[in-house]
């Protein structure tokens, strides 16, 4: 079984923070800026996702590690309901939608496969370790 020390090594993570970084950064200009509901929001459900991962992750419980890894997931779904609005409002691009959107769903991918791997795995966790 994958074992993870610390929670910078989990590649859906590192995912997020990308995710996070690039949302920073297209929130970081006008209009979009201006928008301080929306920018607040989308930076909220980013930062909510890389979050819930180190949370859950530092849970030492594998339930609920996959209980977070849920929340993370959704948050993703968060995040890329708010691109729409955004992209609605000509914040931004298609193509940048299109890209931002990708790596979304490209977390979102890999925080499931995480869950499904957890749950298979049939480990518990460090803090039922006798």
């Amino acid at each position: 079984m994958a074992t993870f020390k610390k929670f910078e090594e989990i590649e859906s993570w590192k995912m997020a923070r990308e995710l996070t970084k690039q949302i920073y950064k297209v929130s970081n200009k006008a209009p979009f800026s201006r928008d301080f509901a929306l920018r607040d929001q989308i930076r909220r459900a980013a930062i909510s996702v890389m979050s819930n991962i180190s949370e859950g992750h530092d849970r030492s419980g594998t339930g609920e590690f996959v209980q977070f890894l849920a929340t993370a997931k959704g948050s993703v779904a968060e995040v890329r309901c708010q691109l729409y609005v955004a992209l609605d409002q000509d914040y931004i691009d298609n193509k940048l939608f299109d890209t931002l959107s990708g790596l979304a769903t490209d977390t979102a991918n890999l925080i499931g496969g995480l869950m499904s791997y957890l749950r298979r795995s049939g480990y518990k966790g460090t803090k039922y370790k006798t």
